[in-house]
């Protein structure tokens, strides 16, 4: 089969499609023949290095060579010994989230939080792939009508549930700011703010285009290019108040005006630290005003099912910003890095 190989960290140009074992399911395991694989932040970093020279906490570097992709959404190809209710051609998404099963957060149904944590595609041979094998338990059917480019979301569609609905704990009628609202937690987080019913949901982005972007997905666009101080427009449109909740992936670049534009007990969650992990922040503007950071990784298995459901049944309709060729893996890796996108890259066997 041809798949995705990274042997050495360097640009996009490290990225090479060869010729390699399609792999055979073990127990308990499914073949899959591979039919969308979104890109996300953690396959840039597997390909550049990590962000700082430093492995993505809480993790060590994978070894030479590797495939990655952790979202993806194919056909069942063959079962291994023990697989029941699958069968071949049957459509599918895999859940990324891999966990022990057995440890007390597990046993709570709080998957992320398992000392064995991993995810699917980046701690794991991955689905940048024609076929990939993942745990039948991993899998999730996907409904004949929707298509596999939509369907091969959930990493970050999971993430964005667990800042919003989740650790967010979004009300109706709340005021929501999504900062970095072009990538794919950022676009998915809008979209999950909509749905639960917020108020008004602002989007930061970077650019006149993202911004009419996001004003069609139904955000209130503040461009930081033109307004890097969007916390002084926040408060000038909430007459002083500030929102509710804040998501924010971004990391160091954006913490302090992301803490400033949170109204008193406003709550903030993250994610990521895509621009950096040492915020420079006056931490009294946190205690004093009793607002609230909350870490926000991923989701567990709950947050996953409810917003595939939603996309399933068609209340969320994923942002895709482009589907390419797996041939074209480099011109998606380079896209992703210049910041160009707005919502996911998909990629295509």
């Amino acid at each position: 089969m041809k798949a995705v190989v990274i042997r050495k960290h360097g640009g996009p140009e490290v990225l090479n499609i060869e010729e390699v074992p399609t792999p055979s399911p073990g127990p308990g395991e499914v073949l899959i023949r591979v039919r969308a694989a979104a890109l996300n932040n953690m396959d840039i970093w597997a390909r550049s290095g990590p962000p700082g020279g430093r492995p993505v906490f809480p993790w060590r570097e994978r070894a030479f060579p590797m495939t990655t992709g952790g979202d993806v959404a194919g056909v069942v190809e063959d079962m291994g010994p023990g697989v029941e209710g699958w069968k071949p051609g049957d459509c599918l998404v895999v859940n990324p989230i891999l966990s022990c099963g057995q440890c007390e957060f597990c046993l709570a149904g709080e998957q992320t939080m398992c000392p064995h944590y991993k995810i699917f595609g980046e701690h794991t041979p991955g689905g940048l792939a024609e076929y990939v094998v993942a745990p039948a338990r991993n899998l999730l059917r996907v409904p004949d009508h929707l298509a596999f480019e939509k369907a091969a979301v959930p990493a970050a569609y999971c993430t964005a549930w667990r800042m919003i609905a989740n650790a967010g704990g979004l009300r109706a009628g709340e005021d929501v700011l999504v900062v970095g609202a072009s990538g794919g937690v950022g676009t998915a987080a809008m979209l999950v703010a909509r749905l639960g019913g917020a108020r008004r949901v602002f989007a930061v982005v970077s650019g006149p285009e993202k911004g009419r972007k996001a004003e069609a997905a139904g955000a209130i666009a503040i461009d930081r290019q033109t307004t890097p101080t969007f916390s002084e427009r926040i408060l000038e449109m909430t007459d002083g108040a500030g929102v509710h909740l804040a998501a924010d992936p971004v990391g160091a670049p954006t913490w302090r005006e992301t803490i400033r534009s949170l109204r008193r007990g406003g709550r903030m969650t993250i994610c990521g630290a895509q621009g950096g992990e040492r915020p420079d922040f006056d931490i009294r503007e946190v205690y004093q005003r009793h607002r609230r950071i909350i870490g926000a990784p991923m989701g567990n298995v709950t947050d996953l099912r409810s917003v595939m459901t939603a996309i399933f049944t068609g209340a969320i309709d994923p942002i895709i910003h482009t589907v390419l060729p797996l041939a074209e893996i480099r011109e998606a890796h380079r896209l992703m890095e210049a910041r160009e996108h707005f919502g996911k890259v998909v990629m295509v066997p």
